[in-house]
């Protein structure tokens, strides 16, 4: 590829790339690190971006705890506890990629976390009807007491046990997209809108943070639109998209246009609180310009995704 112009991609990691705990999160970037790189070599500029749902929700666990325990300490905001997330997520991940890019030798790449502002809309009205789940997984005995205990909002999420959910309002700007935007250009791997940004609403020059946690795939998917990216990935726990999940009709898709795509949403195919906003977000980027590809798969099969070997390709239009 040394004569073409590199390919611009936006890699949405999901959880299972970060695992659940700080070991696990320490052992899951190295792997995560590993497939990164891997596209970098097979000659792409890639951005990084990432959701936080375990993580943010145990650090919101733990400044509750802080705060029951010492009646001077208010309640941390939940938009502090995705700055929190973004940061400790973003050392363990850099210090990854960049240990990963000097075992192979290659020493001109910095990489940089960039603590990221996304602003919502105040009137969203997501904020009337909280879905967002964060948090760990619990029984439904677990999640009864969190509702009596915090008045935590608790929702079964497609059938892996209860989270607590909170409002998840739609992106509407990337507050930091000039810096992340000169980051880029100047060949940083970067790492930005972790956990789908620091949600904030505008009150004149003052940017004010929103109870909220915004979707990191469609944080990512206005990401890549702002960086005039050619790919944006997806990444999940399942290599393909299916219709009829789980079903004894279950198909998997290597290819989808984006007509079908909208077709098998409104038909209820795709689980709301896991796939549903990854092929909404992949049909929004795929019909924000011509020429742009989604692409939905595991961390793994990343590299052979964007090579055309697996992985769902959601395209504009229809495929013939």
């Amino acid at each position: 590829m040394e004569n073409k112009k590199k390919k611009r991609i936006v890699i949405a990691l999901g959880g299972n790339a970060l695992g659940n705990t700080l070991p696990e999160q320490m052992k899951a970037v190295k792997i995560t690190a590993k497939a990164i790189v891997d596209l970098i070599q097979e000659g792409c500029e890639v951005i990084v971006a990432h959701g936080n749902g375990p993580q943010v929700g145990m650090i919101n666990n733990a400044m509750a705890a802080l705060s029951r325990e010492d009646a001077n300490q208010p309640n941390t905001p939940l938009s502090v506890c995705v700055a929190m997330s973004q940061a400790y997520i973003g050392y363990d991940l850099q210090n990854a990629l960049r240990e990963e890019l000097y075992n192979r030798d290659i020493y001109d790449i910095p990489v940089a976390t960039m603590i990221t502002q996304v602003r919502v809309d105040a009137d969203d009205p997501a904020f009337e009807t909280p879905s967002k789940p964060i948090g760990h997984f619990m029984t439904k005995e677990q999640a009864q007491a969190a509702e009596e205990k915090y008045g935590y909002i608790m929702k079964e999420d497609a059938g892996r046990g209860y989270r607590r959910v909170v409002a998840s309002p739609k992106p509407a700007e990337i507050v930091e997209i000039g810096a992340i935007r000169s980051l880029v250009n100047s060949g940083q791997l970067v790492i930005a809108c972790g956990g789908g940004g620091i949600p904030v609403t505008r009150q004149g020059n003052h940017l004010r943070g929103a109870s909220a946690v915004i979707d990191k795939d469609f944080a990512s998917e206005l990401l890549a639109e702002n960086l005039d990216a050619d790919f944006l990935i997806i990444l999940t726990a399942v290599e393909k998209v299916a219709i009829h999940f789980g079903k004894p009709e279950e198909k998997w898709l290597d290819e989808l246009d984006t007509e079908e795509a909208r077709k098998y949403i409104k038909e209820g195919h795709f689980a709301p609180g896991s796939m549903l906003p990854k092929v909404q977000a992949a049909v929004k980027f795929a019909e924000s310009k011509p020429g742009r590809t989604a692409l939905i798969t595991l961390l793994e099969k990343a590299k052979d995704g964007i090579t055309g070997k697996t992985g769902t390709h959601i395209h504009l239009g229809q495929i013939n």
